[in-house]
């Protein structure tokens, strides 16, 4: 029965080809450049780290502005935090890269490339990807569980998914999907998710540390609610950083402290250089709360040492900051002599317990292998808070009620996989590492192929989904980017995607040191579209300095 219905879909999908699917409504830009000598601006400043280096080509026209002059809400009365905010990941480059798709829709001949190459955001399954085969058997029995009565269920799901759904559904609400949950979600899911965390640690893990959110990017955004009263407030990013953390800051009104990660050193991050950073705020009347680090690093790709996690942590806890621990990309690891290491593993091993360091470890289904990013599930583990601040916390998470239980329900799956002797644990293990070793090769195909060219130089993917390289434009290349009023990264982006149909971030979205250029760009297109690409972005970069060549 199995085979007949993979068969049947099969059939179905061979005559539904599907096209790399676009990204949604994006509105952001690039970030400015800082002086290098003064990289901590005044705090007015810092809420505008992120500024457009191009017009939006979504924007509405003048005449199309008049037509709305009656309205009562101006462009210059709403929020300005709102227009301080930007996320260059779906920002200019992503709104040309849609235009051009439905040009190519309706005239397939208008432009030299048959094809949009999304390579700007890490959208798996977008990009073909297919989702975990154990997983998706539990959603539907648990979003549909009267099929767990019917005589035919156990031919098409394998026993152990339909255990897990039995499981899962005694545990929610009147045992259904569409029912809220506790704010901070399904308890029995917590307890899974804790489990997972200390087979991973082999530290003891609480539920009611975890708030499970719709995906990661709602908890960063309840931390910076919590932790930012003023533009006085100072949160500690990473440059390069991704947008998420420069967006959220600016949206609750605090200020941005940027430290740079070396680039000669593999991304290295220097905790001298950071404590230089703080002491430099703290002068200026800026009160720093946290520090992000972002490990695995996004735009980045770097994997941190234990030892410099372990500077980390005695830093944070010797200046008394809340940690802030991006680590949504735990589980893309690819360089052999590399290893991940939660922060809250790395703590704990150091002798700090839960009243010593103030720890968020931040989780999410959208990236690993799993790459289930539509289904927004993720959490964050929120260690080393006093009881009143707890409250709070779930003061914040009760506002929005809970988080979706298909999200919930992935969450728990995600560390609590199918186990040795599972009917499925073979089927799992060869999609979960088929999907990681294609991964870390398509990383190592870009990454040699990037340092093929001309004036670019690129740090090898430790992990994450990206790589970031550094490209040495000309003189005239960055003349002309001055004359059309956009950064040299992101003039090159434009040329790029024109020319070519590929999909790249200008560097300046997440920040660099000034006077480099970057850009970033996935390893998510599936392996057979690689040399596609490397193709068309060698061609490009070479005609590319020929024309701008000094």
């Amino acid at each position: 029965m199995r085979k007949f219905a993979a068969e049947k879909s099969k059939n179905l999908l061979a005559h539904r080809k599907i096209c790399a699917v676009s990204l949604q409504h994006p509105t952001a830009s690039v970030f400015s450049s800082q002086s290098h000598h003064n990289p901590l601006p005044q705090s007015s400043i810092l809420l505008r780290f992120l500024s457009s280096a191009a017009s939006n080509p979504s924007a509405p026209s003048e005449s199309m502005a008049s037509d709305y002059s009656s309205t009562p809400i101006k462009i210059d009365s709403i929020n300005p935090k709102v227009l301080e905010c930007e996320y260059a990941v779906r920002g200019e480059i992503v709104n040309l890269a849609q235009k051009l798709q439905e040009d190519l829709k309706v005239n397939p001949d208008s432009h030299p490339f048959d094809e949009i190459i999304y390579c700007n955001i890490g959208n798996p399954q977008s990009l073909g990807q297919q989702p975990i085969t154990f997983f998706r058997e539990v959603l539907a029995l648990c979003d549909h569980p009267a099929i767990l009565d019917k005589g035919e269920t156990q031919g098409i799901f394998s026993a152990d998914s339909i255990e897990r759904a039995f499981q899962i559904l005694d545990q929610i609400p009147g045992r259904a999907t569409g029912a809220y949950s506790h704010s901070q979600g399904i308890k029995g899911l917590r307890d899974t998710i804790c489990s997972g965390i200390e087979a991973r640690d082999g530290f003891p893990a609480d539920p009611n540390d975890i708030f499970l959110t719709d995906g990661a990017s709602p908890a960063v955004h309840m931390m910076m609610q919590l932790l930012i009263r003023s533009e006085n407030d100072g949160i500690l990013c990473p440059i390069p950083q991704y947008p998420l953390y420069s967006a959220s800051i600016a949206l609750h009104g605090g200020s941005l402290v940027p430290y740079y990660l070396d680039e000669a050193t593999g991304w290295g991050l220097e905790v001298s250089d950071v404590k230089k950073q703080l002491e430099t705020a703290r002068s200026k009347g800026i009160d720093v709360r946290a520090l992000v680090v972002i490990n695995p690093g996004n735009p980045t790709g770097q994997v941190l040492a234990e030892s410099n996690q372990q500077q980390i942590v005695d830093f944070c806890k010797n200046e008394g900051l809340v940690l802030l621990a991006d680590e949504v990309y735990q589980e893309n690891i690819y360089a052999p002599d590399k290893q991940f290491h939660s922060f809250k593993k790395v703590a704990r091993s150091m002798g700090y317990g839960e009243k010593d360091i103030s720890l968020v470890s931040f989780q999410s289904v959208s990236k690993g292998y799993y790459g289930e990013c539509g289904k927004r599930g993720g959490y964050m583990e929120v260690t080393g808070f006093a009881p009143e601040i707890r409250e709070q916390m779930y003061k914040l998470a009760s506002v929005n009620l809970c988080s979706n239980i298909s999200g919930q329900i992935l969450a728990s799956l995600v560390m609590s996989p199918p186990k040795v002797g599972d009917e499925s644990y073979e089927s799992y293990t060869a999609e979960r590492d088929g999907i990681l070793s294609s991964l870390a090769r398509r990383a190592k195909t870009l990454e040699d192929a990037l340092n093929s060219l001309e004036g670019v130089t690129c740090n090898r993917a430790e992990g994450a989904m990206y790589l970031f390289p550094r490209i040495s434009l000309p003189n005239k290349a960055i003349e002309a980017a001055k004359f059309v009023k956009t950064a040299p990264d992101a003039f090159y982006a434009r040329r790029l995607l024109n020319a070519t149909g590929v999909v790249v971030v200008p560097g300046s979205g997440f920040g660099q040191v000034p006077g480099t250029w970057h850009f970033r760009c996935t390893i998510l297109p599936q392996e057979d579209r690689i040399s596609a690409i490397v193709s068309r972005l060698t061609d490009f970069h070479k005609a590319f300095m020929d024309e701008y060549r000094d």
